[in-house]
């Protein structure tokens, strides 16, 4: 844990480890500051992403530039080229040993549990975590939908690795179809500008958490947030609206609301030593 001594952060590990003995329900907020220990990029700042895909820079292309619908309109395979890429490398990708631990705790509690993400990547349900257990609030990169909106079904990827020409980050044939008209198939996730997304995936998710969060009304909820940033600020707020007892744990921005406990360390780090705490 990071700007803190070392009695201060064993103090914050046991009281997060009281907290979460004492639970009756957990939700769980993920941002993508829960998937770096498991080796995937952070794409904080233009640097960040740059870093994990420095073609990219040459041409200015910024992570907010790229992840948008526009692409896919006026050149496919710059887009499937970078979201190919990252579905490649979330495939291959081993979520790391926190999911587990969070895993436990959720089996483990009475009024059972829930996941708010805004994470693309599948690593819950890769981990365990059962699916109608999870909200993707920004949709999922292991689902697909037409371009040319023939339809406005939303079906699974097909387990096919997307070949990408690394110097350029440009796809090679063939893209994703859609399975009805042979179109041009896009992943069904959240873009910045994006009025093209198909939510109805997304919104029963929604649904099947409110119905949750209504049989748990009266239970001890704790909310761990993980790795949930301000810039896109979406899993900070839904945990802090949520009304339980709140452990956010994020190296950087780890402040709380009042009431709130505050952990500055990476995802790993902080459940193994929870986890460590709650053995003794």
């Amino acid at each position: 844990m990071q700007n803190t001594s070392a009695t201060e952060a064993c103090d914050a590990l046991r009281r997060a480890a009281d907290i979460i003995h004492a639970a009756e329900a957990l939700l769980i907020g993920a941002g993508a500051g829960m998937g770096v220990d498991s080796g995937l990029p952070d794409f904080r700042g233009n640097e960040g992403f740059w870093k994990a895909y420095p073609p990219l820079k040459k041409l200015g292309l910024s992570f907010v530039k790229l992840a948008s619908p526009y692409w896919f309109h006026h050149d496919p395979r710059q887009a499937w080229g970078f979201y190919g890429h990252r579905r490649n490398l979330y495939r291959a990708t081993q979520p790391h040993a926190g999911f587990a631990i969070l895993r436990k705790w959720c089996q483990q509690v009475p009024g059972g549990y829930f996941v708010f993400t805004s994470n693309v990547d599948g690593h819950f349900q890769k981990a365990g975590f059962a699916a109608d257990r999870i909200v993707e609030c920004h949709g999922s990169l292991e689902h697909l939908q037409c371009m040319g909106y023939c339809t406005r079904e939303i079906w699974p990827a097909a387990p096919d690795h997307i070949g990408v020409d690394e110097s350029t980050f440009h796809a090679r044939d063939p893209l994703p179809e859609c399975p009805r008209c042979g179109g041009l198939a896009r992943p069904n996730v959240l873009m910045f500008g994006d009025n093209e997304w198909l939510e109805h995936r997304t919104e029963e998710q929604y649904a099947r958490y409110a119905r949750w969060r209504k049989e748990v009304r009266r239970a001890r909820l704790v909310v761990i947030e993980i790795g949930a940033g301000t810039a896109v600020p979406t899993v900070r707020l839904e945990c802090e609206s949520a009304g339980g007892m709140l452990i956010r744990i994020n190296p950087r921005e780890a402040l709380t609301p009042d009431g709130g406990l505050s952990l500055p360390a990476s995802a790993q780090a902080a459940l193994l030593g929870i986890k460590k705490s709650l053995e003794r």
